[in-house]
């Protein structure tokens, strides 16, 4: 099975989110357990940058406040459209417009998205990096716990 830095993510996410986003385990440690359940080092490495990057992202926009006019439309570079294709900035659109996403969290979105070694992200995928901006973020609650009803009651709903 061939993992990537968003199973590793995701792995992260689901065995220690309960923990809250001030949860600071010894990377060391949560390395060597990462890799007795599978999961490649480099892969490892990837995913330790890319919540890196987050929590630096989170910091740097703790004092910024969206003022971005609410009835404007995102364009997307080349590059972003190569990877998030049209379902995915349809749902990240939709998300905008329910007003689970401002425009500071999309940027937050697109810029993590960016951030992943992939060639392209499905839906899915785009729903955990959602999931974990929004847990990552301070005043992002509400819409956490809508992301987070979306996310798991679709993934009880195929266990089923």
């Amino acid at each position: 099975m061939k993992e990537n830095v968003l199973d590793v993510l995701m792995y992260l996410f689901e065995n220690y989110m309960d923990q809250g986003p001030e949860f600071h385990p010894d990377q060391e440690m949560l390395a060597v357990e990462l890799s007795q359940a599978g999961f490649p080092r480099g892969e490892i490495n990837k995913a330790f940058s890319w919540l890196e990057g987050l929590s630096s992202l989170r910091a740097r926009n703790a004092h910024m406040i969206s003022s971005g006019n609410p009835n404007s439309i995102r364009f997307y570079l080349s590059q972003e459209q190569e990877k998030i294709d049209a379902e995915s900035r349809g749902f990240i659109l939709s998300l905008e417009q329910n007003g689970v996403l401002d425009a500071a969290m999309r940027e937050l979105v697109i810029d993590r998205i960016m951030a992943l070694e992939t060639e392209e992200i499905d839906l899915e995928q785009l729903k955990w990096i959602i999931l974990m901006v929004l847990f990552n973020q301070p005043g992002q609650e509400q819409a956490y716990a809508w992301m987070e009803d979306l996310v798991f009651n679709e993934v009880q709903g195929r266990l089923h």
